[in-house]
């Protein structure tokens, strides 16, 4: 638990993904300006599901870097008090229009109908934000590493992906050999 308080109830202890694995289908696209818009009608949006709730939101993602081309769907992370708490944002997200995509230790993911937005929740303290923040910082800010990265993804988007989330794996090496310099880099 990486929260000071208890939290509500024991944490899922399995994956769940709804409706199962889904190919990639969407190629990557040269950096939009319009990107950080969707990003804040989107916080504003959940901001408004979540009144009142504490909680923390972050454009994360290729699409939060200026000049680096992304798949375009746009990923926000939410840091939540307890992620055990489903009933504190859950409930929200999902009445602002949000579906529910995966339940996972530590995780939730809703995403729009249209899956062009993903909300990653993790429970606030949780090192997934940090390195979310962590690599977006270090490429908003490094263009040799930016170029790499972009490099990396254009490469792999031209093979056949049968899950998503196999695609995002096989980019894990330049990520964390990017995140390390990013570590390295910081006084």
């Amino acid at each position: 638990m990486t929260n000071s308080s208890r939290p509500r109830r024991p944490e899922v202890t399995t994956v769940e993904i709804i409706g199962g694995p889904e190919a990639l289908t969407v190629g990557l696209s040269d950096y939009d300006a319009r990107w950080p818009e969707i990003y804040r009608r989107h916080r504003r949006r959940i901001l408004d599901a979540l009144a009142g709730a504490d909680v923390d939101v972050e454009h994360i993602g290729s699409t939060a870097v200026p000049g680096l081309a992304a798949k375009p769907i746009v990923d926000v992370v939410v840091a939540v008090p307890d992620i055990t708490a489903e009933e504190d944002y859950l409930d929200g997200l999902l009445a602002a229009g949000y579906e529910l995509r995966v339940r996972e230790p530590g995780h939730r993911l809703v995403r729009t109908p249209a899956r062009d937005v993903h909300v990653h929740v993790y429970e606030r303290g949780d090192a997934a934000v940090h390195e979310y923040l962590l690599l977006r910082d270090h490429l908003r800010t490094h263009a040799d590493d930016r170029a790499l990265y972009e490099s990396v993804k254009r490469d792999l988007i031209g093979r056949r992906w049968n899950d998503m989330n196999d695609y995002a794996d096989a980019k894990s090496e330049v990520i964390l050999a990017i995140k390390a310099r990013a570590r390295a880099a910081r006084p």
